[in-house]
C-alpha cells in the first residue's frame, strides 16, 4: 500500500516541528533570563506565529486566535509580540502605514520585500546581487555592514484585489 504523503511533505513537517522545538527552547530561556512568566498563552502565540507563512499584524493574530477558541487577551498578544521581537524570534516591520506587521524570523534567510501601496500585499524576494552590493559598499566605505532592510513600494501589476473586489477602480477598468 502506497502512502499519499510525499517525502517532501514529511520532510517539511519534520523541519517545521524541529524549528518550533528550537524556538520554544530559545523562548523559554529568554523568559527565564528576563524573569518573565512562562504562560501557556505566550507559548500558544509563539506556536501560532510559527505555523504561519505570511506577514501579519497584531490585531489579525488576536482575532484569529480568538476565533480558534484560544483564551488570550489583546494585551497578551501585543506584549508577547514585543517579547518575541526582543528575543529575535519575530521581526517587526513598518511598511509605510501606521500598522506594524510581523513575521517569524528564526531559521529564515535574509530577504527583502515588495509592498503594494494599494492593497498592502507583501511579497518576499532574495537576490544574491544585493549581498554583492552590500559587500562592495562596505569595502569602499570601510564599514562593517551587519544587516540591511530593503522595502520596495509599488502596485500590483495585474491590479489589486481585496475581499474579492478591485482596490483601485482605475486599474480594474472602472474610471
Amino acid at each position: 500500500m502506497q502512502s499519499s504523503l510525499s517525502k517532501d511533505h514529511i520532510d517539511s513537517g519534520t523541519i517545521r516541528s524541529r524549528t518550533y522545538n528550537d524556538v520554544k527552547i530559545i523562548f523559554e530561556q529568554y523568559l527565564e533570563a528576563h524573569a518573565y512568566r512562562k504562560t501557556p498563552e505566550r507559548f500558544a502565540i509563539l506556536e501560532e506565529i510559527y505555523k504561519r507563512s505570511d506577514h501579519f499584524d497584531a490585531e489579525t493574530l488576536y482575532y484569529e486566535m480568538k476565533n480558534n477558541n484560544y483564551r488570550v487577551s489583546r494585551a497578551t498578544v501585543y506584549n508577547t509580540l514585543e517579547i518575541l521581537v526582543n528575543c529575535e524570534l519575530v521581526k517587526k516591520h513598518q511598511f509605510g502605514k501606521n500598522l506594524a506587521q510581523y513575521e517569524k524570523s528564526y531559521g529564515f534567510k535574509q530577504h527583502d520585500h515588495l509592498i503594494c501601496v494599494n492593497c498592502g500585499k507583501v511579497l518576499e524576494f532574495c537576490d544574491p546581487r544585493i549581498q554583492t552590493i552590500k559587500d562592495m559598499i562596505g569595502q569602499y566605505f570601510h564599514f562593517n555592514i551587519t544587516h540591511h532592510s530593503l522595502n520596495l513600494y509599488g502596485t500590483c501589476a495585474d491590479g489589486c484585489m481585496k475581499d474579492g473586489e478591485p482596490v483601485n477602480r482605475e486599474i480594474a477598468g472602472e474610471k
